[in-house]
Order: C-alpha cells, then sequence, then structure tokens
C-alpha cells in the first residue's frame, strides 16, 4: 500500500513546493501555500473495495432520475429545543454537523448535554443511541468531571481520549456507535501525513476518513473545530463543503445568551439562529428571545428608545434600539454603532439631515441595540429613524408601538418581507401600535391585532411623533454646539 505524500500547493497559482516556504516562488504571493495530498490509495491498489481502516468508500451506479428512489429517513430529536428547530426537527441518521466557536463558549458542554439526550430513550421500552465521545483536547478526568457537574450520567455513553486518526477509526469500527462526536477536529492526526495536528491537509483528510466512516454506517456525527481571531472557521474552507450541517456559536462569549447560527444545512433551514443561556446545569435555551430583550417597557418613556422587530430566518424576535445624540466638544463628531452597521448608520443620519432638516453635524451619535444583539434587517431603519429624532428633539416615544420600515436614500419607506408574521410577534408580546410602510396598509388589514399606522416617508412619520419639550438649557445647548 503506497503512502500518502504531501506537497505544499499554492492557492493561488497552483505552483507546488516539496516544503512550506512564506512566498510562493511563482506569483510571489504571501502565506499562500497550504499543504496537500497528491497520492492517495486506491481500491484497485488495495486489492479490495477496503480502505484505511476497513473502510468502504460511498458510491453508485448511474441511473435516470426518474428512476432513482427517494429514502425518506426518520428525524432523531436532541430534546433541546432550540438545537431541533435549527436542524430542522431532529437529526438524521449519516448526518455530519460541524459545531465551532471561540475556545470557552460552550461547545463541549452543549455536545455533552447532546450525548446525555440521545443517550436517553425516547419512550419507554426503546433502545437510546449508543453514543462514542472523543476528546483530543482534554482527559477522561477533565470529561467525566464536567459530565458530574452537569447532572449527566449515562451508561450508553463511551469516553475516549485520542489523537490518533487510526486508533478513533478503530474504536469505531469496535464500539459501532450510533452517534460520534469528536472534540475537536483539528486536534486528530493523520500518521502518513508530515504536517502538524490543525494543518489544512490534516484537517482535510481527517475529515474525509471520518465522514466516509459515518456515512457508511448512518453514524450521526459531530466535530468540533476552532475559530480564528477574525471569527472564521480554522482550517481549510473545504471542510465546511464535506459536511452536511455548519452550526456557529457567537463570538461573544462575555454576553449572557449565547448565540447559536446556522450557516449551512442539507437537511433543513438555514440562516436561522438558537438562544442559550448559560447556567449551573449547563446550556439552557431561550424559547421566548423577544421577552429577554424587551423588557422595562412598564416605566417612565424614555428619549431615544424605539422597539423594532427583526427577522432570524424564519424566527420574529423584537429588538430594543437606543440612541443617544449630545452635542460634542470636538472638532470632528462621532458617530459609534454597536449591534448594527457603522455605514448604515451614517447614510440613515444623512437621509435625517436632508429631508427632516436634521442639524446634527456638531453632534455626537452613538446608536446600540439592547442585549448585545447583532442585526443587519433593514426593517428596522425607521426604529433608527425614529430613534435619533428622539433623542435629537428630546421627544420620548410611545411604549406600546413597533417601527417596521426599510428608509431610502430619498426618504421613503419601503416594505420590508414577512410583515404579518412580524406583528404578530408584537402584539403577543403586548403592543398596541405598529408604524408600517404605507404600501402594506392594505394587504395587513386587521389580522395583526394592532393599530397600523401607514407613512409613505420618513418626515411623514417623524411628524406624526410628540410635539418636542420645552427646555431651559436649549440654548446653552445650541451655544455649546456652535
Amino acid at each position: 500500500m503506497p503512502r500518502l505524500k504531501a506537497v505544499y500547493r499554492c492557492q493561488e497559482c497552483g505552483h507546488s513546493s516539496p516544503k512550506w516556504v512564506g512566498q510562493c516562488p511563482d506569483c510571489s504571493a504571501w502565506n499562500t501555500l497550504a499543504e496537500e495530498v497528491i497520492e492517495m490509495a486506491t481500491a484497485a491498489a488495495a486489492g479490495g473495495a477496503k480502505t484505511t481502516a476497513g473502510l468502504t468508500s460511498f458510491s453508485s451506479e448511474v441511473v435516470r432520475l426518474a428512476e432513482a428512489t427517494t429514502v425518506e429517513r426518520p428525524r432523531v430529536a436532541t430534546n433541546i429545543g432550540e438545537l431541533d428547530r435549527l436542524l430542522g426537527d431532529g437529526l438524521v441518521p449519516g448526518q455530519v454537523v460541524l459545531l465551532a466557536g471561540p475556545p470557552g463558549i460552550g461547545k463541549s458542554t452543549l455536545m455533552l448535554q447532546v450525548a446525555a439526550k440521545l443517550a436517553k430513550p425516547a419512550a419507554k421500552g426503546q433502545k437510546g443511541f449508543k453514543v462514542l465521545y472523543i476528546s483530543g483536547e482534554e482527559s477522561l478526568g477533565q470529561v467525566s468531571g464536567r459530565a458530574k457537574r452537569l447532572g449527566i450520567k449515562s451508561e450508553e455513553v463511551y469516553l475516549l481520549s485520542e489523537t490518533s486518526l487510526t486508533k478513533v477509526l478503530e474504536t469505531m469500527e469496535q464500539i459501532q456507535p450510533d452517534a460520534l462526536i469528536l472534540d475537536s477536529v483539528q486536534t486528530v492526526y493523520h500518521p502518513d501525513l508530515s504536517g502538524s495536528p490543525g494543518s489544512v491537509g490534516q484537517v482535510r483528510e481527517c475529515s474525509a476518513a471520518i465522514l466516509r466512516a459515518a456515512k457508511s454506517r448512518d453514524i450521526v456525527t459531530f466535530l468540533l473545530g476552532h475559530i480564528t481571531k477574525e471569527g472564521a472557521l480554522a482550517g481549510p474552507k473545504v471542510l465546511e463543503h464535506i459536511v452536511d450541517t455548519v452550526l456557529y456559536f457567537d463570538t461573544e462569549s462575555h454576553q449572557l445568551l449565547r448565540v447559536l447560527r446556522v450557516e449551512k444545512n442539507r437537511f433543513g433551514p438555514s440562516a436561522e439562529i438558537g438562544l442559550f443561556e448559560m447556567g449551573e446545569k449547563g446550556l439552557v435555551d431561550v424559547a421566548d428571545a423577544s421577552a429577554f430583550f424587551i423588557s422595562g417597557r412598564e416605566g417612565r418613556p424614555l428619549p431615544g428608545r424605539a422597539v423594532s422587530v427583526a427577522l432570524e430566518g424564519s424566527r420574529p424576535m423584537l429588538v430594543e434600539v437606543q440612541a443617544l445624540v449630545t452635542p460634542t466638544r470636538y472638532p470632528l463628531p462621532r458617530r459609534m454603532a454597536t449591534g448594527l452597521e457603522l455605514n448604515r448608520m451614517l447614510v440613515l443620519i444623512a437621509a435625517l439631515e436632508k429631508h427632516l432638516r436634521l442639524r446634527l453635524e456638531n453632534y455626537d451619535v452613538f446608536l446600540s441595540l439592547a442585549g448585545g444583539m447583532k442585526q443587519k434587517d433593514p426593517a428596522m431603519d425607521l426604529a433608527v429613524c425614529v430613534a435619533l429624532v428622539s433623542s435629537a428633539r428630546d421627544i420620548p416615544l410611545p411604549p406600546d408601538q413597533v417601527f417596521l420600515g426599510e428608509v431610502g436614500l430619498l426618504g421613503q419607506i419601503s416594505r420590508v418581507a414577512f410583515l404579518p408574521q412580524r406583528l404578530k410577534e408584537a402584539a403577543k408580546l403586548g403592543f398596541k401600535r405598529a408604524a408600517v410602510p404605507q404600501r402594506s396598509l392594505k394587504d395587513l388589514g386587521k389580522a395583526s391585532g394592532l393599530v397600523l399606522e401607514g407613512f409613505d416617508s420618513v418626515s411623514a412619520c417623524a411628524a406624526g411623533l410628540p410635539e418636542p419639550s420645552a427646555r431651559d438649557d436649549d440654548d446653552r445647548y445650541e451655544k455649546e454646539a456652535t
């Protein structure tokens, strides 16, 4: 059986080198050489259908599309509400899930909880999954200690601390698990590759070998991965293409909530999010996200506070926009946005200055989303605009009203997608009124249960706000601003 041979190939021009160099000799690009395998053992060379560690490659005969049979596979629920919703009502046998996130955010904790849920029988008389948990970063004592703190104890969960791919595949052959959890894929190494664990070639070949094993035996597989400082998945990009599902834990580990996002899902919806809260017994799913982000509405109305309904995938969530407009003491006014794109905020400020004659060139503007959320939904434009106007003019906004609409450069308010679902979520949280695009009124009627106000421009919406309160320090503010 021939050994695997590794070369270093430039990802820009394709030039190959027997060893790694910082600059490509052909195209002069820096840090583009990645380790690749150029000699692989085939089934013909091995003298049979067997490959490494007795695994079979999955292939099929050529058939017509009309003659191909569709196999409906039953879903396996993890009994973790947010995770099941992200995956599309559960897991599919043979599904390979890649879970990425920064250190300490809760990947291993979540996987231990998933292992315990899968090992528990779904109903009386049924048998739970046999789960194999492989850790390449922690010892067996550390993993069992975490499981004890989480209150997890199961006879069907098997632990292994190993980094050799050969040993991992042999254990899979011996245990014959129904589910596999590998923590993490960057720690496993192929003995026939010269690269260190975590290198491009090692991660790709180890993942491909585990994927073949999982697909051939219909093993539900979770691969845990590291991320870079920029928040991207560490290792080759092909790793995201060969798996069935890619889940990302949000990098805001210091926040109270842990956000799990779906970047890819072959068996369910994508662009969804799940919210978890870290507690003493591990991660607890947050089913009512809107109630978490919107709180304290019973108090005194405050200027600069507006509420909108953002959409993450198919999930509407109420989000509070907070704005602060204050005279500056610096030659150049400051513009800061937390949770929203700064460039989008600058565009909306320019639209307000043009169409509302709102003079903000001598004022600092700060914008933030409550709860540490990050949103790019254009439906929040109207809430951002009225929050800025409210803070600049010291006008408290009605606490029972939501603002929905995309604001264009010309000041017009455009329609937004899934407006009925957004209004239904607002009504469920006790809101009574909603400012929406004028064009959407005829399609909504009274089905939402809210009092709807239609506006075709941001100037018309601002004109409907309460009158500014009289302030004794207006002259002083004007002097400070000039």
